[in-house]
């Protein structure tokens, strides 16, 4: 029976919402250079979308990979399609870049260069400086259609270079002889100077820009009030005379190559097998198959048909850009205006609360803590741990961690622990996407302190993030203990980035629940969950359970309502029980930071509407509510309705059983409800679409409405 229901593409949805974060820059009340961050942002983000999603789909479309989900020609269409949307987006990139940034900059007094050509004030300047700081660096590789000498790397700005020997020419019959070498593919390799001679065919280079030796944008010196700054890149083109002195140059443009970087972890026996695989796959990311070749949209077809054929490109991975690429170097720009101000984010606040106590044990032995970062200072949460360290009742640290900081003050507490005495186990998740690294070496300098290490499960990724503290007094017996659930890593520099939450209890339920996940991550099998909703145990259970409670309701007339705040819906399982639920009568509001597969605006979907919210923190927390006759039930944890948070991986959430916890977070959501200025509906088009006419001049900017809120609440 075919399904009555539809959903957005997962790829097409996700391009909607980095467009989104792309519409920031246009935004003229945001600092200036919060504005050019954005810019840095949505490159960065497409770069790693195009490495690891479109990179898969190239996989299917040429048979090397296979998917139950898409067909090779279903892929190849999806292919074109997020290619034809990105050029569409890069159309307003260039126009908010040209149109708004550089004007904006220019209006300060800073000139952005924005091509070889300066005032002759810096001309002198910009030679000297190529003679010394850059030229040394540059190593021109030919380019031939005969044979690949250079390699590409992935995501290194390359400027390739056609040129001509100066002043020699060859005969009619030379260059016939050449075309017929060639092939005589109908095209003259050369271009006619007279009727008996003409130019030798160009010749091609490329040149990897100095990555590491000279940065990016180069301060020029200031005259009068202006501030000047220049693109490496366009240094480098003003003096290609220095580089090829018995050349004239045709032309130069930039070019990069984005390599596949999704490395694929076998589902190994054991342990020391997967510690293996990462070890030797991701030395592999750098050497990937070609996703996407990007070029200056200026380039002309023939100089860019040359380079396909030598560099073995396939058309359809052609990605034009503009003549400066890898924007995400942004957010490196300097600043060399002292009148301008720096961005400004609100400042994490300690809670009164803990600052009038000395142990946070004591205050959540009493109520349930709830702490929102970045809003909240991070430090309570490294307090609590290095209480832990040195309260001699506790017997016990346990900690996920998914993605580590690095000189991780976290790593730093419980080494401390360790060496204190107490029994401490970090289970560490060796498969979290380009953190494999990182991950790994942090594990091994843990245990070598003596931290007693779990490792990656075979065929799950595990992202629960939980923290345990359990202690016991002389005599062995069980004393209060210390749970906590969070829906962000255990990383203090994501967590001055990220808008989290996290809830400190010792609810004696919950703890246990919390300790035999520890104990399912060690092995145990078939374990029982009162209160914590496990995936893969009983949280779609308990999800359908109270989705179907909300339809019962709706259904007698009465108020069914759920909201659902997440960074991903994506799973159609559950979008279908959202379907039903709208259908019956409840009321649904998502506020999805990012993908989201459920289509509103349809016959099915009519009581759903779709919220996103992009600002100063990247939206990360995700939180349940429903609603419940009047009596909500409210959940916190780390899962987005993604196929694979749901049934393939480990997650954690908790219900809110604390009435203040419970209320804050009732606000959170109706404040984030009621912001006109940072947040979009997401329409049937996928389109981003302001909730006011005059979004600038609305008074609700969740974020910071927020923040003003948890600052009263200290008052």
């Amino acid at each position: 029976m075919e399904n009555q229901y539809q959903y957005f593409k997962r790829d097409i949805s996700w391009l909607s919402f980095n467009y989104r974060v792309l519409l920031e820059a246009e935004d003229d009340t945001l600092p200036l250079y919060e504005r050019i961050n954005f810019i840095s942002i949505y490159s960065s983000n497409l770069e790693e979308f195009y490495k690891i999603r479109v990179a898969d789909h190239k996989a299917i479309a040429t048979g090397a990979a296979q998917s139950d989900e898409e067909t090779v020609q279903s892929t190849i269409e999806l292919v074109d399609a997020i290619n034809l949307e990105v050029n569409r987006q890069m159309e307003d990139r260039i126009r908010i870049y040209e149109q708004k940034i550089l004007p904006a900059l220019k209006k300060n007094h800073i000139i952005f260069y924005q091509s070889r050509n300066v005032e002759p004030f810096h001309r002198d300047f910009v030679r000297r400086f190529f003679r010394e700081e850059i030229f040394p660096f540059l190593q021109p590789v030919p380019v031939s259609k005969d044979k690949v000498i250079s390699f590409l790397r992935d995501n290194r700005l390359y400027l390739a270079v056609r040129l001509f020997p100066k002043g020699k020419e060859v005969t009619r019959e030379e260059v016939d002889k050449e075309t017929r070498e060639e092939g005589d593919k109908g095209e003259s390799p050369c271009q006619l100077v007279d009727s008996s001679t003409c130019q030798l065919s160009p010749q091609y280079f490329v040149m990897k820009q100095p990555y590491s030796k000279v940065p990016r944008f180069i301060e020029l010196p200031k005259v009068g009030n202006n501030y000047y700054l220049m693109f490496i890149e366009d240094i480098i083109k003003a003096n290609l005379d220095v580089i090829f002195p018995g050349y004239d140059v045709d032309s130069s443009y930039c070019i990069k190559i984005s390599r596949d970087a999704d490395i694929l972890i076998d589902d190994a026996a054991n342990t020391s097998e997967i510690i293996e695989q990462v070890k030797t796959k991701v030395k592999k990311r750098k050497i990937g198959d070609v996703c996407r070749f990007v070029y200056d949209r200026a380039m002309p077809q023939d100089f860019l048909d040359y380079l396909i054929d030598a560099f073995h490109i396939d058309r359809r991975e052609l990605v034009p850009g503009d003549k400066h690429l890898n924007l995400e170097d942004l957010r490196h720009l300097p600043n060399p205006n002292p009148n301008i101000h720096p961005i400004r984010k609100p400042q994490p606040m300690k809670l009164t609360c803990l600052n009038e106590r000395e142990s946070i044990f004591q205050y959540v032995e009493k109520k349930d803590l709830l702490l929102h970062y970045p809003y909240h200072s991070f430090e309570h949460f490294i307090h609590f741990l290095y209480e832990a360290v040195h309260e001699p009742t506790v017997r016990e640290i346990m900690v996920t961690q998914y993605r580590v900081a690095e000189n991780s003050a976290v790593i730093n507490t419980l080494i401390a622990a360790a060496q204190n005495g107490k029994k401490v186990t970090v289970f560490v998740e060796l498969k979290a996407r380009f953190d494999e690294e990182n991950n790994l070496t942090t594990a091994e300098m843990m245990k070598a302190s003596g931290i007693n290490i779990i490792y990656s499960i075979p065929k799950l990724k595990v992202h629960a993030k939980v923290a345990l503290v359990l202690r016991r007094d002389k005599e062995d017996k069980k004393l209060t203990s210390y749970a906590y659930i969070s829906t962000g890593n255990f990383n203090e520099k994501t967590a001055t980035l990220y808008a989290d939450s996290g809830l400190f209890t010792c609810n004696p339920i919950i703890v246990n629940d919390l300790h035999n996940l520890f104990r399912t991550l060690r092995g145990k099998e078939n374990p029982v969950f009162h209160r914590l909703l496990v995936a893969r145990f009983n949280l779609i259970p308990e999800l359908n359970r109270l989705i179907d409670h909300e339809i019962q309701l709706a259904r007698k007339g009465k108020e069914g309502r759920i909201i659902l705040k997440m960074n991903t819906l994506q799973d159609p399982t559950m979008i279908d029980r959202l379907y039903e639920a709208s259908q019956a009568g409840v009321e649904i509001d998502l506020i999805v930071r990012g993908i989201c597969c459920l289509i509103p605006g349809q016959e099915y979907s009519r009581n759903i509407r779709v919220t996103r919210i992009v600002d100063t923190f990247l939206e990360h927390a995700r939180i349940w509510y429903f609603g419940n006759g009047g009596n909500p039930k409210l959940f916190l944890g780390s899962p987005d309705w993604m196929r694979r948070n749901l049934y393939r991986r480990i997650e954690a959430i908790t219900p809110i059983l604390d009435p203040d916890a419970k209320q804050e977070l009732i606000d959170m959501l109706s404040i984030q409800l009621s912001d006109k200025r940072k947040a979009c509906f997401v329409d049937e088009n996928l389109h981003n679409c302001w909730k006011s006419a005059h979004p600038q001049k609305e008074k609700v900017r969740s974020q910071y409405t927020f923040y003003e809120y948890l600052k009263e609440k200290l008052e």
